[in-house]
């Protein structure tokens, strides 16, 4: 319905109104002029037309839990870390990746940045309707890192527990591995002594040559 907006004289111009007809006047010699009073005009008003409610998405809130959340450069376990969720910091997501595997949010103390954190890790908590989210399709790759063995121990690689076999296995002795912090073990000399700590960036190309021994290698 479409609402009166023109007005004269506080009556709507498009409003519905009645009147009793005049009463015609007769003249006569034997009875008095009568005037009949004009009545007084009665507008019926319109319905007020009420907005409608507007629909808004639900708000998803990830939370860290157990422990610290990385949030990271993109959706993949690839990306550099760019920040965390402290363990029980909550943030409110913004979108998903196209597999809603990854959720984006803002980067605490980071006005305007955002980055992605990952919900299938026991370390997040997710309330609310991950898949009413926009859908955000990345627009760039990670540069891939590697960590070579270049000694004759077998090597492994914590977290995780990657096992990194020796030289003599080229080219297995290489493998592509995720940005992060990691202690190397040599498996091979009793008590497997840790023989490396190291930061993994994007990009990064890491030589172990040193085993549990103290024994130093080069890649060939």
């Amino acid at each position: 319905m479409q609402v009166a907006n023109r007005f004269t004289n506080g009556i709507s111009n498009d409003a519905v109104s009645t009147m009793t007809p005049i009463t015609s006047v007769t003249e006569s010699s034997t009875s008095p002029l009568i005037n009949t009073a004009i009545p007084t005009l009665t507008a019926t008003p319109f319905a007020t037309a009420t907005p409608a409610a507007t629909q808004t998405s639900s708000t998803v809130m990830v939370s860290a839990i157990k422990g610290n959340l990385f949030i990271r450069r993109g959706p993949d376990l690839a990306f550099n870390p760019v920040g965390a969720l402290m363990d029980g910091q909550s943030a409110i997501a913004t979108g998903r990746d196209p597999l809603s595997k990854w959720l984006q949010i803002p980067i605490p103390g980071q006005d305007g940045k955002t980055g992605w954190v990952s919900i299938q890790t026991v370390y997040s908590s997710v309330t609310g309707d991950v898949a009413s989210l926009p859908e955000v399709t990345p627009t760039v790759w990670p540069a891939l890192a590697f960590i070579q063995n270049c000694t004759s121990d077998q090597m492994e690689v914590d977290p995780g527990a990657i096992v990194l076999p020796s030289y003599a296995y080229f080219p297995d002795n290489r493998i592509q591995i995720n940005p992060g912090i990691y202690t190397v073990h040599d498996t091979s000399v009793s008590g497997s002594p840790e023989v490396m700590n190291v930061e993994i960036k994007e990009g990064s190309e890491i030589d172990v040559i040193r085993d549990g021994n103290g024994n130093k290698s080069k890649c060939p």
